[in-house]
């Protein structure tokens, strides 16, 4: 390896493309898993997983980091939220900032997500806490390839 972490026998294409294949496959069941499990709640799974990361008010910057996608697709997002009357927008520490919090319902409607995601089971239901862990840090390895684990 080299001291940023990068190994020096990179895998061949046929590897790097079974590799990719996988994780895009596990990803969409991931997806699925999660979708079914907060269908039946009638909320579009885009603002199930903003309400379920919603634990202590957040940034749209943050949020956005969280749900992986541009700061101002958070604003729709939390447009939607206030308009079911699931979240609100308060001033953070910088005024200048805008954090989402949720609603008294929002929080009720967060325990209602978690639970029946809790009670779908985990799409990694079958590796044990060890394999989930070795997991987790490959996948940091992959996402930042600068970062040795």
């Amino acid at each position: 390896m080299y001291a940023c972490g990068m190994n020096t026998n990179p895998p061949d294409l046929a590897e790097s493309r079974d590799l990719a294949r996988m994780i895009v496959t596990v990803a969409e069941q991931a997806r699925s898993s999660f979708a079914t499990a907060v269908a039946p709640l009638g909320l579009p799974v885009h603002l199930a997983r903003t309400v379920i990361l919603l634990n202590t008010p957040r940034s749209m910057r943050e949020i956005a980091t969280e749900l992986a996608c541009d700061p101002s697709h958070v604003t729709g997002i939390a447009d939607q939220l206030e308009q079911r009357g699931l979240a609100t927008r308060i001033p953070g520490a910088d005024r200048r900032v805008k954090m989402l919090k949720l609603t008294t319902a929002g929080s009720e409607l967060q325990q209602e997500l978690s639970e029946a995601v809790r009670s779908q089971g985990s799409f990694a239901h079958q590796l044990s806490p060890e394999q989930r862990a070795q997991l987790r840090g490959l996948l940091h390895a992959l996402l930042e390839p600068g970062n040795p684990t």
